[in-house]
């Protein structure tokens, strides 16, 4: 049996601004292989925001321990130029929650709440320095794609149909 609760929240205030900056700082710290300055972190948060991440296009997950603590988020939005494809985004377990299925669990908690969105078709991107993303997308049946949308250090696209 699962150790956490997996839950839409919002996906603004204080706390999650934190955990946004937590997930940009380890993004910038893999793909860049150093850290990132507070410059290049603010730019990156600007670049690619999160606020649509909210209904009545979008939703956040967000998976916490049995003690309330956060373990894990991600989240899902509909892109308005391709109808029924949703876009995962955010797919983010820090240390605390490695190891135990929960990315998996956040990974089917995202693709039933694109369904729930409408999508038939979930699509998301990556980078080659983030390999336990790539190799959980490739199990769970996502395959690659070509280029759907350019977010600065992406190199892998990915996309799943979603069946009922």
């Amino acid at each position: 049996m699962p150790r956490w609760i997996i839950q839409a929240e919002a996906v603004a205030g204080r706390e999650m601004d934190g955990l946004m900056w937590q997930y940009f700082s380890e993004m910038a710290l893999r793909v860049m292989g150093r850290p990132a300055t507070e410059a290049e972190l603010r730019w990156a948060i600007a670049r690619d925001p999160h606020d649509d991440l909210a209904p009545p296009g979008g939703v956040f997950l967000v998976a916490r321990g049995t003690e309330g603590e956060f373990l894990g988020c991600v989240g899902a939005r509909l892109l308005a130029a391709t109808p029924g494809t949703a876009e995962l985004k955010r797919m983010f377990v820090p240390p605390a929650g490695r190891g135990a299925g929960l990315g998996r669990g956040l990974l089917a908690a995202a693709e039933a709440a694109a369904r729930d969105l409408g999508a038939t078709r979930l699509v998301c991107e990556t980078n080659s320095q983030l390999t336990e993303a790539r190799s959980l997308y490739g199990r769970y049946g996502f395959a690659e794609i070509p280029p759907y949308e350019g977010h600065g250090r992406a190199d892998h696209w990915f996309a799943k149909e979603l069946g009922e």
